[in-house]
């Protein structure tokens, strides 16, 4: 059912699964929590990614079989484990021009009104598969194929943090000024990353993110509330 393979001279792979499902999520989640639980001497860092871990370690503490199998050991486990409950952030997001300069392309790539655009971005659940590309840039799925659009052919040279983009069928947001190639239709106030904070990420993969659209007065409020430290994130149990 997993597959271990070598990853370079000081890496371990275990793919859980050939696509993208929610199931195959669950497993990787699952399995980040026994890693960090067992706490295995010698485990430098891992990687989820949407169908696998990559496991690095140090080769002078651990070799790759001993590795394999403790990880052989915790596969086992884990189809007995029980995952807690998700979390869901709500994402408050502007979709005004001065903060969505290509949401009339994407309307007009899908022959769609601008409004149209919004409410079938506003209205799914979003799963976070993985983090990556900058730190704290969530990689969601759930997003309608009425609305995939592709990436820019000439990338920005800087993309405002807390900018919403699409690219093909994913959305995500930019959680770091930075050059990028995604469609930009909104931005977002609050900070997904904040190396300042005991905790820098706000969101981890396996939970859930639901865009609610805020028009630009009130982004403008709650960006001071965030720059402030008085706003007061939404995050429930899902």
């Amino acid at each position: 059912m997993f597959q271990i393979y070598p990853f370079g001279d000081s890496g371990l792979s275990i793919r859980f699964g050939k696509t993208i499902s929610s199931k195959t999520n669950q497993y990787i989640r699952s399995f980040s929590m026994l890693l960090r639980e067992e706490n295995t001497q010698g485990i430098v860092e891992w990687i989820p990614t949407f169908t696998s871990i990559t496991i690095i370690y140090d080769s002078s503490i651990l070799s790759y079989h001993e590795l394999k199998k403790r990880m052989t050991i915790l596969l086992k486990k884990l189809v007995q484990m029980k995952l807690p409950s998700a979390q869901l952030h709500i994402i408050p997001t502007c979709y005004e021009e001065e903060y969505a300069p290509d949401l009339s392309y994407v309307a007009k790539f899908n022959g769609l009104s601008k409004d149209e655009v919004i409410a079938i971005h506003t209205q799914p659940y979003y799963l976070i598969y993985m983090i990556g590309f900058t730190p704290g840039f969530p990689y969601l799925g759930g997003m309608s194929k009425r609305i995939a659009t592709p990436r820019l052919s000439k990338p920005r040279m800087n993309t405002p943090a807390g900018s919403v983009g699409i690219a093909g069928e994913q959305t995500g947001i930019y959680p770091l000024a930075s050059p990028g190639g995604w469609q930009i239709i909104g931005r977002t106030p609050l900070k997904l990353f904040d190396p300042t904070n005991e905790h820098p990420f706000l969101l981890e993969a396996g939970n859930f993110i639901k865009f609610v659209q805020v028009d630009s007065s009130d982004y403008r409020k709650l960006e001071k509330e965030v720059e402030k430290g008085t706003y007061s994130y939404i995050i429930r149990d899902y």
